[in-house]
């Protein structure tokens, strides 16, 4: 049984909880503080006629604003070729969060992702999991105009889009933790007593701890091993199994088994 915290009287109980919001508000005005100097970051232009593949068939990344003025790009890693439960564990997290968007488009942002993989193979995947933003493809022709030369951005990223007539320029680009803003699970782990129960966390002694990671990333065993986690629990991203469960057909058209299987 997993350890617990010390139990206290009310009064005890409300002074630290007290304590611990100076800190929490200080944490959110620094927080105002970051998105403030962000939104006055300059920006570059970027090849508007940058070519995607989606649902329609060929499209430019101008086309991809949808006609709003902003364009938020959550970018999607693809294992080309293998079947879905070798897909990426925390693509998979990210981008099942992103399943209302109407907020955005209340301010003339667009949600879309652009997948690594073909479009066919990663829109089945795409359906598997009932998801229904916008998904395009990036063929390869495309990379040297949505990333760096210096090689700082790679799939995985999050990438915000500023459209000025028919011109299209980078204002801002994250990765690693950077893409934590959309998953609000993570959130609200972080507000509970045994938190996201990672090896990594700083948790009392005795707190219990996943084996794998939701963010796909690796994980330090007791014995000191460093593993991958992209697979997921029991050898497949967590959010698949809900879908599984649901009836859903998982077949991308892959003729590679899973090592899961």
């Amino acid at each position: 049984m997993a350890a617990k915290p010390p139990t206290v009287d009310r009064d005890t109980y409300l002074k630290q909880v007290a304590q611990l919001l100076v800190r929490e508000k200080a944490h959110t005005h620094e927080g105002d503080a970051i998105a403030a100097a962000r939104r006055r970051l300059p920006m570059f232009e970027v090849d508007a006629s940058t070519q995607l593949v989606g649902a329609s068939g060929t499209v430019s990344l101008l086309e991809a604003f949808e006609g709003r003025t902003q364009l938020f790009a959550s970018y999607h890693m693809w294992h080309t070729g293998l079947p879905a439960a070798d897909q990426c564990e925390g693509c998979s997290f990210f981008t099942g969060h992103a399943l209302e968007l109407s907020y955005l488009h209340s301010r003339d942002v667009t949600f879309a992702v652009f997948c690594q993989g073909p479009f066919e193979e990663s829109n089945r995947y795409r359906e598997f999991m009932g998801w229904d933003m916008p998904w395009y493809s990036v063929p390869e022709q495309s990379y040297v105009n949505l990333y760096l030369k210096s090689g700082d951005h790679h799939f995985g990223m999050k990438v915000c889009y500023l459209r000025d007539g028919d011109r299209v320029f980078e204002t801002y680009w994250s990765t690693g933790r950077g893409c934590e803003a959309m998953a609000n699970s993570y959130g609200m782990l972080d507000m509970t007593v045994y938190g996201r129960q990672e090896p990594w966390e700083d948790s009392p002694e005795g707190w219990p701890r996943r084996v794998q990671s939701l963010d796909g990333g690796q994980f330090r065993s007791e014995n000191g091993q460093t593993s991958n986690a992209r697979a997921g629990v029991k050898g497949r991203p967590t959010a698949q199994w809900a879908r599984l469960a649901a009836g859903r057909d998982d077949n991308l058209g892959s003729t590679t088994v899973s090592a899961a299987e």
